[in-house]
């Protein structure tokens, strides 16, 4: 066998410098593969994953709403966290309903639909304003912008039970999450007194965080005392 001379090595060298280039590539794409991995379990767990506790708590908060009103109430003050109403949407199903809960924080949501608080309570002169999830969650208002002008939706409280009309399409009304005017007493008209009894109804525009909110307006068709 031929001795290796001085001008082979460098050969080598070259040889195995070329082989360990393509490292930081095949890093690069390690890095890139978890970060999809880690995108795709944060979406599943997001559209998926958050519904399994949040469908059981929903069921909680309307059986332990169901039995305050089978029993005197103390007061009729309205507690951050308590359920008010149980909100039904008879184009989703005669078994859809969920609890309306006093707030619209992120724990709360994620026990039922939100009230926003300093709007008119359920059936009262004013804006009776509810705010619910679309995507994750239990995903109580995924189904919200299929309604159309005239699709109904029933709010029962201890004493009654109110039917609402609604007056437009949410898909046909988008707005930013800092446009607090659809909140009005009178929906965007703040030095107006308030004459009817209306409701509105809030949802992300997009099935994922975003800025956009989908909006329906109603007003009240009939009160009915239980």
């Amino acid at each position: 066998m031929a001795p290796v001379t001085d001008t082979e090595t460098p050969r080598r060298a070259q040889v195995k410098e070329k082989r360990r280039r393509p490292r930081a590539p095949l890093v690069v794409g390690v890095i890139l593969l978890a970060l999809g991995v880690g995108a795709l379990s944060w979406f599943a767990w997001e559209f998926w994953g958050t519904n399994i506790p949040a469908v059981e708590a929903q069921k909680a908060e309307k059986q332990k709403l169901r039995e305050v009103w089978s029993t005197p109430s103390a007061s009729s003050t309205p507690i951050p966290g308590d359920g008010i109403a149980i909100l039904r949407i008879p184009d989703f199903g005669s078994d859809w309903e969920q609890p309306v809960l006093v707030g619209t924080d992120q724990d709360t949501l994620m026990r039922g639909l939100g009230w926003y608080e300093n709007t008119a309570m359920p059936g009262e002169i004013g804006n009776f304003a509810v705010a619910g999830h679309r995507s994750g969650h239990g995903r109580p208002f995924d189904q919200l912008l299929d309604l159309k002008a005239g699709s109904q939706v029933i709010v029962e409280t201890r004493t009654y039970i109110y039917t609402y009309e609604l007056d437009n399409s949410p898909a046909d009304l988008t707005v930013k999450n800092t446009d607090t005017w659809v909140l009005d007493s009178v929906p965007g008209k703040p030095d107006e007194k308030p004459t009817k009894a209306l409701i509105t109804l809030t949802t992300c525009q997009d099935f994922f965080s975003s800025p956009d909110r989908s909006i329906g307006f109603g007003h009240l068709v009939s009160s009915q005392k239980k």
